[in-house]
């Protein structure tokens, strides 16, 4: 038996209990992972409340959490990539997300296909790395959508947040100069910490006051009412990758900007697949090594403490990861 946050309805953050649960054998393309750290992020808060319900016949019960970083226990038969030992990261393959395929991330012992993980090379923190995950894989990915970032100028929303606070880092480790949309004035240095050359503050539901036509590359978190100013403040020839809308998916744009040469595009982590998460956790955890990035800053709860964690990512206003930590022993 091992123990793991259970859901049986959809509901406030009360509704997510320790229980214990059985360990199943595993197949042979399957790897057990004992879980160091799992982030929580949005979307387990949307799946939580209903608002994304999964979409299975039937939902519940239900293991929420779509990664997690950790230390290989077990592999099935057929597994030759892998063995015991091993510190990995998944995120994928319908881990505790909306499609459900297999249960989520916050647990003790996480089973999943071993094409879906990729290797936390040694020397670098887990914990680190957990703060980076899937926040610093959309941020690559999405990032990656605006095409060469050296000597350009990006400006990252949501930029405090885990996705942004990863996105400020990476785009100038690629050469960008970096504009940070944030929420909050408090939260102003901690992203020019991570790398932000200017910072423009605007409460959520605000228009920020954007130069138009000043950057060259968008990478858009927030959506709602920032919306049209990010597309304004888009120069011609200019790409916005769209990678959340935490703020709502409801926009508006002018439509005579559309005359000129802009690109608006974006990436989810539905499409991610093995062999882009294995080069992509090759890539951000070189940079964490060497310094070329720095881990966004994170709180910690226990494992079972998830229905705390829920609470205050939801109250809004942090900056960084939520992280769920095993407890020692």
């Amino acid at each position: 038996m091992s123990a793991a946050v259970v859901m049986r309805a959809y509901g406030a953050p009360e509704v997510l209990a320790w229980e214990s649960v059985p360990t199943l054998p595993l197949g042979p393309r399957e790897v057990r992972i004992a879980t160091v750290a799992a982030a929580v992020n949005h979307t387990d808060l949307e799946i939580r409340a209903g608002r994304w319900p999964l979409r299975r016949p039937a939902p519940f019960p239900y293991v929420p959490g779509v990664e997690v970083v950790g230390t290989v226990e077990a592999v099935g038969a057929a597994v030759g990539e892998w063995a015991p030992g091993q510190a990995v990261i998944t995120m994928m393959q319908g881990l505790g997300g909306v499609r459900a395929e297999r249960d989520g991330g916050h647990a003790e012992r996480v089973t999943v296909d071993a094409d879906a993980l990729a290797a936390v090379p040694a020397g670098v923190d887990l914990v680190d790395m957990a703060a980076v995950g899937l926040g610093g894989v959309t941020a690559f990915e999405g990032l990656r959508r605006l095409g060469g970032l050296d000597g350009r100028r990006v400006l990252v929303t949501g930029a405090a947040g885990g996705v942004g606070s990863a996105a400020v880092a990476i785009a100038r480790a690629l050469g960008a100069t970096v504009t940070a949309l944030v929420a909050r004035p408090e939260h102003a240095d901690y992203v020019r910490a991570l790398g932000a050359d200017a910072v423009v503050v605007a409460p959520r539901g605000s228009v920020p006051a954007l130069a138009p036509k000043s950057v060259d590359g968008v990478l858009e978190s927030v959506g709602g009412a920032a919306f049209p100013a990010c597309v304004a403040a888009l120069r011609p020839g200019g790409t916005l990758s769209l990678v959340g809308a935490v703020g709502g998916g409801d926009v508006a744009l002018d439509a005579w900007r559309l005359i000129e040469p802009l690109t608006l595009t974006g990436w989810s982590s539905e499409s991610l697949d093995g062999a882009t998460l294995r080069a992509t956790i090759a890539r951000l955890a070189g940079w964490l090594q060497t310094g070329a990035i720095r881990a966004p800053e994170r709180r910690l709860f226990a494992l079972r403490d998830a229905a705390a964690a829920h609470r205050f990512l939801e109250q809004g206003g942090v900056h960084g990861r939520v992280l769920l930590v095993a407890e020692a022993g």
